[in-house]
């Protein structure tokens, strides 16, 4: 019985580390066109306006596909990081995931749609393991401006 006890708490204790998530979105509205957000999103070499990420090794002028693998690093700390897109839906969305830690799962998807009154671009962000909630604390001011750059970076573009 002792035995069977341990097991079960031992079983409970590794689902309880490893369901950690965390998941948001951030929306903005803006009058640049759908082509310029898609653009500077799809700009992977290119991320000064990104509050996160400092450079890539992606060469200028690299579309993005699914299986690309690239370098960054990040702006608070300076690490490499790897970036993985999963999915290109042109002018539409960009979804990558970042792996960074083990203990840690991250996915990002930014997402260009054509309004009434303007484009929106949201930026949601997954993160899972047991590293999550630290993570998300130290990265949470940054991803949340991250939609807001974007969207100026691309009103910029324009004028």
């Amino acid at each position: 019985m002792k035995g069977n006890f341990s097991s079960k708490l031992m079983r409970w204790r590794k689902k309880r580390w490893w369901q950690f998530t965390l998941a948001k979105t951030y929306r903005v509205l803006t009058p640049a066109s759908v082509d310029a957000l898609w653009h500077k999103v799809i700009d992977l070499a290119d991320v000064s306006w990104h509050p996160l990420l400092a450079s890539t090794n992606i060469p200028k002028g690299l579309v993005p596909k699914p299986g690309l693998i690239y370098q960054a690093v990040t702006r608070s700390i300076p690490i490499p990081i790897r970036i993985f897109v999963e999915q290109v839906r042109p002018r539409e969305l960009l979804s990558v995931r970042i792996m960074t830690l083990p203990g840690l799962e991250e996915r990002v998807i930014y997402k260009v749609e054509s309004t009434v009154c303007g484009t929106q671009i949201s930026y949601s962000i997954t993160l899972r393991g047991w590293l999550s909630p630290l993570i998300w604390s130290l990265i949470k001011p940054s991803a949340a401006k991250v939609a807001a750059e974007l969207a100026h970076a691309a009103e910029q573009t324009r004028g």
